[in-house]
């Protein structure tokens, strides 16, 4: 079966993402050809729009304790948490595993890879979520596993461009995802540990803004550099990207540490080891009734998500037939992005007044829809008019979900109720790239069928998962 190549306007023409944005003048240049100058515009637009959403976010919504600028500083983190692993996700490990692994084997490895690195991160992170709840340090129970793990990522980052070993690779990204969930099961216990209740809300907006810029608007300068990495123009590229995100890594973690003021921690009843593991994972189902339904959607909805973020790359290398996936994939991020963008604030705001529920059975809906339409998408404007539904899914999603998860938890054990949120998260992650394992079969049945079988999965993720909330009682 041909593959379908992406339609490219001639150049001095217009062309209009259906629904979504303003035309735009293509100049004659290729789309699989990098452009640094529309890399730069795109990056400063969403990184201005990103800055003027939160400044807006912030001086409507503020407390006589909790100030403005507050809200940047117990969230920040995340910013580089995000960028982090979508860059290795999305980009980095796709490319690399080309070195090393068979062409026909890519979504197997890749699968194999992401999977296990997943599950450990949603094993560890709930552990050191539980960990710093019984923490009494004098300045904090969150910030000191927070500066061990980012340290000790810091170090192991490099190791993803040192080896071209499948199976050094393998322990290095295991080993990666164990230090950065020690710091980000703590930090996630921000909100509840700081926050007034009634602006979690608008805490979770700014701290999905925040991931959103990290995860994809980087993600755009991280794809520019490994497009040029993947056309056979030397290493410099890969560790070009690789000293960004550590960048962006040590710098974050610094804010966090020096600037969020936390209260010298209590500290819990010290039980022994083994009994802290075991409470780690415990979940009082009589007292939070709809916390197991709360996981099980948000795992079903974050599969269909994971599994598209995984696969794209070679999506739209082998599907679409484009020449360097690397470089549409960053344009695609940035469509996303955009859309994310526009609707996370208001979602959050609007969870606030109505509800978490009806804002977040409404994105997983319009991620279905997307979904449904990719089916019929082979090209680029089409498949950016997908993103852009995706984005908006996501954006709503990401900011009323994660207050919903704020809501539902118990009061004194915050970040280890938040953590039992990573099963979801990660778990879902990591049960996302299990397909990889049919796909690689199934594309050599038939060209094309495993990515249609992807498709057909996040679908029956998104309206499963929305269903599922539908039976969850708020609290109001």
């Amino acid at each position: 079966m041909a593959k379908t190549i992406a339609t490219i306007p001639a150049p001095g023409t217009t062309q209009k993402i259906p629904g979504i944005f303003p035309p735009f003048i293509y100049t004659g240049q290729n789309y699989n050809t990098p452009i640094l100058t529309r890399t730069n515009h795109c990056l400063f637009s969403l990184a201005l729009l990103c800055l003027t959403e939160i400044k807006k976010m912030i001086s409507n919504n503020s407390t006589n304790y909790f100030r403005h600028i507050d809200y940047v500083k117990i969230t920040i983190l995340g910013f580089a948490l995000a960028a982090l692993w979508s860059s290795l996700h999305t980009i980095i490990l796709p490319l690399r595993l080309l070195d090393f692994v068979a062409e026909a084997q890519k979504n197997t490895y890749l699968g194999l890879l992401t999977f296990t690195g997943l599950i450990l991160a949603m094993l560890v992170q709930p552990i050191a979520g539980a960990i710093s709840d019984r923490s009494g340090f004098g300045w904090g129970r969150r910030r000191p596993y927070i500066l061990i793990g980012m340290v000790l990522a810091l170090f192991l980052l490099p190791g993803i461009g040192v080896y071209n070993s499948f199976i050094i690779v393998f322990l290095v990204y295991c080993l990666l995802q164990i230090a950065s969930n020690i710091a980000q099961g703590p930090y996630q216990a921000f909100i509840p540990d700081l926050v007034p209740e009634g602006k979690r809300g608008l805490a979770s907006g700014v701290k999905s803004l925040l991931e959103i810029v990290g995860g994809l608007a980087l993600v755009r300068l991280i794809a520019y550099f490994m497009a040029r990495y993947f056309a056979g123009e030397g290493s410099p590229w890969l560790w070009l990207a690789l000293a960004v995100l550590g960048i962006v890594m040590l710098g974050t973690m610094l804010a966090t540490i020096l600037t969020v003021k936390e209260r010298p921690g209590a500290g819990g009843a010290q039980l022994p080891l083994l009994p802290t593991l075991y409470k780690s994972f415990k979940i009082d189902v009589k007292a939070s009734p709809d916390f197991i339904l709360f996981l099980v959607s948000r795992l079903l909805i974050l599969m269909a998500m994971a599994t598209l973020q995984t696969f794209a790359l070679y999506f739209l290398m082998d599907v679409i037939g484009i020449a360097n996936p690397a470089e549409v994939a960053g344009d695609l991020l940035i469509v996303v992005g955009i859309c994310l963008l526009a609707v996370v604030y208001p979602a959050g705001r609007l969870s606030d007044r109505i509800g978490r529920r009806p804002v977040v059975v409404s994105s997983g809906f319009l991620g279905a829809l997307g979904i449904l339409l990719l089916f019929f998408a082979h090209e680029y404007g089409y498949i950016m008019f997908c993103g852009g539904l995706l984005g908006i899914s996501t954006g709503a999603f990401m900011s009323s979900n994660w207050a919903l998860a704020t809501d539902l938890v118990p009061k004194g054990e915050e970040a280890r109720y938040l953590g039992l949120t990573n099963i979801a998260t990660a778990g879902g992650a990591a049960l996302a790239r299990l397909i990889g394992l049919a796909m690689d079969p199934l594309n050599a049945y038939s060209p094309g069928l495993g990515y249609k079988v992807m498709l057909l999965a996040c679908f029956v993720y998104f309206v499963a998962g929305s269903a599922l909330l539908l039976r969850i009682k708020e609290r109001r």
